[in-house]
């Protein structure tokens, strides 16, 4: 299988697993918590980037055995692990998209200072589609980092 193959299967498995821990694993109380400032949204944004990477994980490990994409063990957890942390730097932000302040957390700063201001302020759903753009150039990033593989 060329690398090109490989990172295309692994993004799709990413992309579909991180579909399926973001919006039927995630449960409503840590949606609903985890961009919350201290423990309690910290705690919940954990626990849920914790279920999405075990998603995320089996989806790989699955894929791996039975479509046989001989990804390194090694890449696959570096990739994971990759995901898992940009995953919860975004969701520390749920619901402060449209916070212009210096108290906002660091990719809501950032957004706001490459002038999405405008359409954070003004589209309802445009910090949900950040998020999203967010975590898809992640799982672009994280699939790269596992498509080497074992040939």
């Amino acid at each position: 299988m060329s690398r090109a193959a490989r990172f295309a299967a692994t993004y799709a498995l990413l992309t579909g697993a991180h579909e399926v821990a973001d919006y039927i694993i995630q449960s409503d109380t840590d949606a609903q918590t985890k961009g919350k400032p201290g423990r309690e949204g910290a705690t919940a944004c954990l626990r849920h980037v914790s279920t999405y990477t075990l998603t995320q994980a089996a989806a790989l490990y699955t894929a791996n055995r039975y479509l046989d994409l001989r990804l390194h063990p090694a890449r696959a957890a570096a990739a994971l692990a990759l995901s898992a942390a940009t995953h919860y730097a975004a969701d520390r932000c749920a619901g402060h998209w449209t916070n212009t302040t210096d108290q906002a957390p660091t990719l809501v700063r950032a957004a706001h200072r490459i002038g999405k201001t405008g359409w954070l302020t003004n589209d309802h759903r445009a910090g949900a589609l950040l998020d999203q753009a967010w975590h898809k150039g992640c799982i672009t990033l994280a699939a790269a980092i596992a498509a080497p593989g074992r040939d």
